[in-house]
């Protein structure tokens, strides 16, 4: 999903740990971590990547975790293309995922519109562009399906479609997928282990605790959660959403 803001980070409230770069070489990309210093002045490279312990802080609540940062190989997980575990290459962005407005030194004004406007895009109309919702609570009028699909879309289709990494899940999350079963409706995993929780298809409408889906989401276990790389706690706001979505879902099983 989108962030309804582009302020910055609030420097005061965090703390950078990492940057990951693609650079572009003459026949293939290569992915290279970098992870910053203590004093966050500066972030150096470390291919093996690293671990730290952290405290999330949040609504008065404390939670113990390891922050990791993945190594450069690791990175392939979900930059390879799907044939070979070697060819890394940009995920994204996405025009669904540019289509929003932005401030500007001269006001607000769409991002497709205004790089059309500077010479940086040609031939796309935002009018008729897709668009994924805001992150937390969409624009006005979007629909609770539209803002989880976002969601599912800018966190899981990036592996999750006919091409990506984990296409021999059958499991695609894009924002395009209508055929139900493979949008996980009533769908049996195909190699999931014991990261099914003991639940039965990926999306039980109706119920959300008898999804494979949420239950990955919400795992912190390195076997069973989803994504398995870049994160080290669960989105209980993302979780929520989903949650929220296929309980509202109808149909049985």
């Amino acid at each position: 999903m989108l962030y309804d803001n582009n302020d910055g980070l609030p420097m005061d409230q965090v703390r950078l740990m990492e940057t990951r770069v693609l650079v572009k070489l003459k026949e293939s990309w290569v992915a290279l971590p970098y992870i910053w210093n203590e004093a966050q002045t500066e972030a150096f490279l470390d291919v093996a990547g690293d671990s730290t312990n952290l405290t999330l802080v949040k609504n008065d609540s404390e939670e113990q975790f390891t922050y990791i940062v993945p190594d450069a190989n690791e990175c392939a997980g979900c930059h390879a293309d799907g044939k070979s575990r070697k060819l890394v290459k940009p995920i994204g962005p996405r025009i669904r995922h540019l289509n929003r407005d932005l401030v500007y030194a001269d006001g607000k004004q769409n991002q497709l519109d205004y790089w059309t406007a500077h010479g940086l895009l040609t031939g796309v109309d935002s009018t008729t562009a897709t668009q994924n919702a805001l992150w937390p609570n969409g624009r006005a009028g979007e629909t609770l399906e539209h803002r989880a699909r976002s969601y599912l879309d800018i966190n899981c289709a990036h592996c999750h479609n006919p091409k990506g990494a984990a296409k021999n899940s059958g499991l695609w999350l894009t924002w395009d997928t209508t055929t139900p079963v493979r949008l996980g409706f009533c769908k049996p995993p195909v190699a999931a282990g014991k990261g099914t929780g003991d639940r039965k298809v990926a999306i039980q409408p109706g119920d959300p605790d008898g999804s494979i889906l949420l239950y990955r989401m919400q795992s912190n276990d390195p076997g069973e959660m989803m994504p398995e790389l870049g994160r080290s706690t669960s989105h209980a706001e993302g979780v929520a959403l989903v949650s929220e979505w296929i309980a509202s879902l109808e149909g049985d099983c």
